[in-house]
């Protein structure tokens, strides 16, 4: 047994939605180091997606586009299938989100963040069906990895009512996608980030240090937590893990204690 018989994704072919910033691009720059032929990148603003690309190299290929849609989405699966005769694995990380007031909470808040975080995970997996089962075998199986969240796992403090909902709803998506796609050899999983800096996560992104306090490891996540752990479910070394969603987020939902448990002498 070797890293490479675990860890290696060479000869393989990836899309990663929502590709060109943020956890989508350290999920990408985790593909490339560990051997991906092709990462396909997908963003709405096509400025940012095409410097990533230049910038990570000819490994990284720009498809601009909207796949908040049904529309988009048959037009971004129509692009894959005319570049590659097969898809080894697809990360569904596209998301968006919306804050407001319970009462003031609006319509177009729900839609948008519903639409693209539960909505087109399915429908986009749905349509590249073909090309992810076109050599999918139980050695090789394809890999789908959907991007939910710790707010899907547990409450948080701020009023994002639709993107709580939309990353619980994804986290029970990818047990029931995984329980149809696995007759199929291919193994759909999740990934909940924590904190990780990026243009969702502000406070991440621009306050690292007080966001790492309340933190159980006592720091914000980065590309080696999140590349790592996408690599780790795309590659034969997560062959066994179907269904499972897989917290990263240094122990905010699982190692940490609650207040009210604490030891008011500070004994914790």
């Amino acid at each position: 047994m070797t890293l490479e018989d675990m860890f290696s994704l060479k000869g393989r072919n990836a899309l990663v939605t929502g590709g060109s910033r943020g956890i989508g691009r350290m999920i990408v720059e985790g593909f490339l180091a560990a051997g991906c032929e092709r990462v396909y990148i997908t963003a709405r603003k096509g400025g940012e997606l095409h410097e990533t690309a230049e910038e990570l190299g000819e490994r990284v290929v720009p498809i601009q586009g909207d796949i908040s849609t049904l529309e988009g989405i048959d037009e971004l699966v129509a692009e894959i299938s005319g570049r590659e005769s097969k898809l080894d694995i697809l990360v569904n990380n596209a998301g968006a989100a919306w804050g407001a007031d319970y009462l003031d909470f609006p319509e177009d808040g729900w839609d948008k963040v519903m639409d693209l975080n539960v909505k087109t995970p399915f429908f986009l997996t749905q349509r590249l069906h073909k090309l992810l089962t076109a050599e999918a075998s139980q050695d090789k199986p394809g890999k789908v990895i959907n991007i939910a969240s710790i707010d899907g796992l547990r409450i948080n403090p701020w009023e994002t009512y639709s993107y709580q909902a939309s990353k619980a709803a994804l986290i029970h998506l990818t047990r029931r996608m995984a329980a149809r796609l696995v007759k199929d050899h291919v193994y759909v999983t999740g990934i909940a980030p924590g904190a990780f800096p990026s243009n969702m996560n502000k406070v991440a992104r621009d306050h690292a240090e007080a966001s790492a306090a309340g933190i159980p490891n006592k720091r914000v996540g980065d590309k080696f937590d999140m590349g790592g752990s996408c690599v780790y479910l795309a590659s034969r070394a997560g062959d066994y893990t179907v269904g499972e969603t897989i917290a990263v987020d240094g122990g905010i939902v699982n190692a940490h204690l609650p207040t009210h448990f604490a030891d008011p002498a500070g004994g914790r």
